[in-house]
């Protein structure tokens, strides 16, 4: 993490400056103290009494200006550092595949993007101010006691070592607890996370007592995760508190012993005991400057683990791949798709998704897969774009290995619509923009137009300047299905996968879509569960369990497929079945 710091290095060496000028004038105001006693009060001298009085006042100016600069310094470099590490981690977590982004939950990402660079944030800031500052004091007022009376001072040497020992400790102990801390907020945020957006359906079912309970729960658990880390940092100061104090009485007493045999004067003792003072105000504040610094060792543990997050897709490319993906011209993606026995099994998972899968698709012609639930449908289409890499077994496209070209050329020639209908808050302009930043009105329309939206947007009270709510909740769900196939029509793909996303279309609005479907120029992968959809595509991928069973045109796999007639006929009917074979 400290990596991040380099760059603001000038403000943090300032800072550094400005506090050292601030502790020398702090550490020697108990010495100048004891000069005004001994030689200004104690011998009845007015004018070195002003002299040292007048020294103290300039001092005091000087380490308030100093103090005011370091603050200054250290709040620049402080927030920098959080600004390039949030940016740092965020675009860590664009660029992970989705094998090193399931490992992390939603919930716990948005938290380490927040609490835990804010943490780091504050310990840099205290790091800078007060955390370089406090043992600076310590063993500063250490030396100072021990130059203005070496016995007296040894009083406050001896218990040092100890109080050290024991926050070093406390230190290991507590970064521990406030881990466990963070992981509870991570639940606190992932069920807050799910009850908001899981809120129609808690109220549907009823459930609004068992989720309150939920939550009260998790946040019973993070009370008592935060009550043993904070019972043990909130201790530290009284015991220091004691050990110090213990130390100022036996000054006083050692003390007047010295003065009444002449070993030490009126002004020594006092100096001594105000270095006392400074080391149990210091000591106190070390105390919760290790609880900070616990706390933000556990969330620096927290946002190496995004950093560190390997891809291990990425790291399994072949070096001949790599080499090819160097060599990659520039000529545009036409759209050929051919599966070479792809085999695929998710991340932690010994289930094979996808087995042996071969089949190829040529440019421009559409593909429909259909299967019962978990057959492999999904998990099929999200490796053309890369969203996983297969197991075993290769991906072409347009005759290359598809681990070959660059994942991001790659994409930008694939429309992909998501079974889930996720829009963005904005316009539905904008929300259309989004799958191509640089389409024109025009175009726009185009795609909406194709979509079958374009009439639905007109009539809203804005047109296409009308701003969506969260989620696009203002509108159905076979709108926003459209809104997203449209998004992915504006790119002009190479390659478009709808996700089983014309489920909420009526049977007349889908099959204009399929219709204009048919004019554009690229291959198109239609998972659906409709024998109306899979009619008209040159191919059709029927899969069970993760296996391809069949696969051919709609007459085709009537005559030779058992559970596609079976679907057929559930759909259509078996009158118009026999037409329809022969």
């Amino acid at each position: 993490m400290l990596a991040y710091l380099h760059k603001y290095r000038v403000a943090a060496i300032m800072a550094l400056a400005m506090m050292l000028i601030e502790l020398a004038v702090e550490l020697s105001q108990p010495f100048l103290i004891s000069k005004m006693i001994d030689e200004g009060i104690k011998a009845g001298n007015n004018q070195v009494v002003w002299l040292w009085g007048g020294v103290l006042a300039a001092s005091a100016l000087v380490a308030f200006g100093a103090g005011v600069l370091s603050s200054f310094f250290s709040a620049h470099t402080s927030q920098g550092f959080a600004l390039d590490l949030r940016d740092k981690v965020y675009g860590k977590v664009q660029a992970l595949s989705y094998d090193a982004f399931s490992r992390f939950a939603a919930s716990s990402l948005i938290t380490r993007l927040t609490g835990d660079v804010t943490q780091l944030q504050d310990t840099v800031f205290m790091g800078l101010r007060f955390m370089s500052r406090v043992p600076l004091v310590v063993i500063g007022s250490v030396i100072m006691a021990l130059v203005v009376h070496v016995r007296l001072g040894l009083l406050l040497v001896v218990a040092l070592p100890p109080l050290m020992l024991f926050l070093l400790w406390m230190m290991r102990r507590a970064s521990v607890l406030f881990r466990g801390v963070q992981t509870r907020l991570d639940n606190v945020n992932g069920v807050i996370q799910e009850n908001l957006t899981g809120l129609r359906l808690i109220r549907v079912f009823v459930r609004m007592a068992h989720e309150i309970g939920r939550f009260g729960k998790a946040g019973g658990d993070l009370m008592k995760a935060s009550i043993a880390a904070l019972r043990l940092t909130e201790t530290t100061a009284p015991l220091i508190t004691l050990v110090v104090n213990a130390v100022i009485v036996a000054v006083l007493w050692y003390g007047r012993i010295k003065i009444s045999a002449g070993d030490a004067s009126i002004g020594q003792t006092v100096a001594v005991i105000n270095y006392s003072l400074r080391t149990i105000g210091a000591m106190s504040a070390l105390s919760s400057i290790m609880a900070t610094f616990s706390r933000a060792l556990a969330s620096s543990q927290r946002l190496d683990e995004v950093l560190a997050a390997g891809d291990r897709f990425a790291e399994s490319v072949p070096a001949e791949a790599a080499r090819a993906e160097a060599k990659e011209t520039t000529a545009a993606i036409r759209g050929a798709v051919a599966f070479e026995r792809v085999g695929f099994a998710y991340p932690e998972s010994d289930i094979a998704a996808l087995d042996a899968i071969t089949f190829s698709a040529a440019p421009g012609e559409r593909v429909a897969i259909m299967g019962a639930t978990g057959s492999g449908k999904s998990s099929l289409v999200s490796l053309i774009p890369r969203l996983y890499e297969p197991d075993t077994g290769v991906i072409r496209i347009d005759g290359e290995d598809s681990r070959s070209r660059d994942v991001g050329r790659l994409r930008r020639a694939i429309g992909y619509v998501p079974q889930e209908a996720l829009l963005f808050t904005g316009s539905v302009r904008e929300n259309i923009a989004w799958g191509n930043e640089h389409a024109s009105q025009a175009e726009i329309e185009q795609a909406a137009a194709a979509a079958q939206i374009h009439e639905t947007i007109a009539a809203l009270p804005e047109g296409y300047g009308t701003q969506l709510g969260q989620r696009g909740v203002n509108l159905s769900g076979g709108q926003k299905q459209r809104l997203t196939i449209a998004r992915a029509l504006v790119r002009r793909p190479a390659i478009l996968i709808l996700d089983d996303s014309t489920s909420a279309l009526d049977a007349v609005t889908e099959g204009r879509l399929l219709d204009e479907l048919k004019k554009l120029s690229c291959t198109t992968f239609l998972i659906t569960q409709k024998i109306s959809s899979t009619m008209s595509a040159d191919r059709i991928l029927l899969l069970d369990e993760g296996r391809l069973i069949a696969q051919g045109t709609h007459a085709e796999l009537l005559e030779h497929s058992p559970l596609y007639r079976k679907i057929h006929e559930s759909q259509i009917g078996g009158a118009q079945h026999v037409q329809g074979a022969h």
